[in-house]
């Protein structure tokens, strides 16, 4: 049934347009249910397309790639707490600079990469001889295991508990005996890992190639994302493959010669977006149920 085919493509396309959103959405969502507000998920992104399509161009290692973007990822995120909770500067200008920093790193490390293919692989793998799974990128399967993970992590384990304690209560989380500045530093630093990771993906596995500012806004959606879905990981994984399937709809749209300006087009996936999120988080009380209490508010144990 070619109806049936198509819905099948479109589905797995989708899939795969919002596996960058959801990795780098969901590292957010850990740092944020810290308490801390990073608002440098658009430069972690660049930084880590950059610097993983440089090494899978040089080496051919995918596995290389991941392990290198994911560092430059972590690697901004420790400039961020440093400053942010080393040195307590506001988070939310220090976000800023640091999506500016990432953007012009990343132009200066890709610079050399622009209109570069990659070494092509014996395309073989494990699930490849399998209809429907085998067309996903292995990284889909990640980020679907890392939203699992996360879920579990953030509703069943002592440790995600601790870390929600921090966000909501710092002081009372000092005062019990856990480290507060150590928790953060942990969550930011697992955000850039998750921010470098979805560049990683956009760059080697998604486009294949590398274009300066190829992210396109991804981050700020990533950022949006988080709190329009009320900081619940279910909310953030409907929003990232809500903006996927709109990605690819619009393709679909402009192939059918349907009469809309392009840029209308190209603006679509995220107003669609934001305007679902938007209604999904219209009840306030459930808002300011799952906010972090202490969300950007900086902390000091010594003050």
């Amino acid at each position: 049934m070619p109806e049936l085919e198509i819905l099948i493509a479109i589905f797995i396309a989708t899939l795969g347009a919002g596996t960058p959103l959801l990795l780098a959405a969901l590292g957010e969502l850990v740092v944020e249910k810290s308490g801390v507000l990073n608002l440098g998920v658009e430069g972690m992104m660049l930084m880590g397309a950059a610097t993983g399509f440089a090494v899978a161009a040089e080496t051919g290692s995918l596995t290389l790639a991941i392990v290198c973007g994911m560092a430059a990822g972590m690697a901004l995120s420790l400039v961020f707490g440093v400053l942010t909770l080393g040195c307590m500067a506001n988070q939310v200008a220090t976000g800023l600079a640091l999506t500016i920093f990432g953007i012009g790193a990343s132009a200066f490390v890709g610079s050399g990469y622009t209109g570069r293919g990659l070494p092509v692989g014996d395309g073989s793998g494990p699930l490849d001889d399998i209809p429907f799974f085998g067309a996903l990128e292995p990284l889909t399967y990640v980020s679907l295991l890392l939203f699992g993970g996360i879920v579990w992590f953030l509703r069943a384990s002592r440790a995600g508990l601790v870390l929600r304690g921090v966000g909501d209560a710092p002081e009372s989380a000092h005062a019990v005996g856990h480290s507060v500045l150590g928790v953060r530093y942990l969550a930011v630093l697992f955000g850039g890992a998750m921010a470098g990771l979805a560049g990683v993906f956009l760059s080697v596995c998604y486009t294949p190639s590398w274009v300066e500012n190829m992210t396109a806004g991804r981050g700020w959606i990533a950022v949006a994302l988080v709190v329009f879905a009320g900081w619940r990981p279910f909310y953030v994984l409907i929003g990232a493959y809500l903006f996927g399937g709109v990605t690819i709809l619009q393709f679909h749209m402009q192939g059918m010669g349907v009469a809309l300006a392009s840029q209308f087009f190209s603006m679509l996936p995220y107003l669609a977006t934001i305007a679902v999120l938007v209604v999904i988080s219209r009840n306030q009380a459930t808002l300011e149920l799952n906010a972090p209490a202490s969300l950007a508010q900086p902390y000091h144990p010594e003050r």
